[in-house]
């Protein structure tokens, strides 16, 4: 049986805890837990995210802020149903909804997040089109959508990397 503090406490890979990924301002205003069904799997996929995908973005850009990492389906379904940001669960197995495969049997999974560094240059010219093609060149994702605000983005992988680009 995992404990929450055990849970927090794992690494997923040289760098980041699991509870960096189970933080949520949504969860911390409406009390509402964030806490995997599947912990086994929520680990497994969050280890693939960050060795795959952020680890070679902290090592070539230093800092990656977290925005959103982990949700459980009953966090996320309250965020999606209260205009609170976030699609349905149906459209999140195997996206924030780490612990849950998608509807194609495939294990996912997605973070919200941005690089400060980037954020800065992005500041003096927001185009995010240079971090879109450093991913593309570099990383095997799923697929990455762009957000104006910071240039934050959802990064997301898949066991099948579409390597697709987005931008709202």
């Amino acid at each position: 049986m995992w404990s929450l503090e055990t849970l927090g406490r794992v690494c997923l890979s040289q760098y980041p805890h699991m509870r960096e990924f189970l933080h949520s301002e949504i969860r911390n205003i409406h009390r509402i837990d964030n806490i995997p069904e599947d912990p086994d799997l929520a680990i497994e996929t969050g280890k693939v995210l960050y060795e795959t995908q952020l680890d070679p973005l902290v090592e070539t850009f230093g800092h990656v802020a977290i925005r959103s990492g982990y949700r459980a389906p009953g966090l996320n379904r309250f965020g999606n149903e209260n205009g609170l940001n976030g699609a349905r669960n149906d459209h999140n197995w195997g996206r924030h909804i780490w612990d849950q495969r998608d509807g194609d049997g495939r294990r996912g999974a997605c973070t919200s997040l941005f690089v400060p560094w980037f954020s800065d240059q992005y500041a003096l010219t927001p185009d995010s089109r240079d971090l879109a093609f450093w991913l593309k060149d570099h990383l095997h994702f799923y697929d990455v959508w762009f957000f104006p605000k910071l240039c934050a983005f959802n990064l997301g992988w898949r066991d099948d990397p579409a390597g697709r680009v987005f931008a709202y």
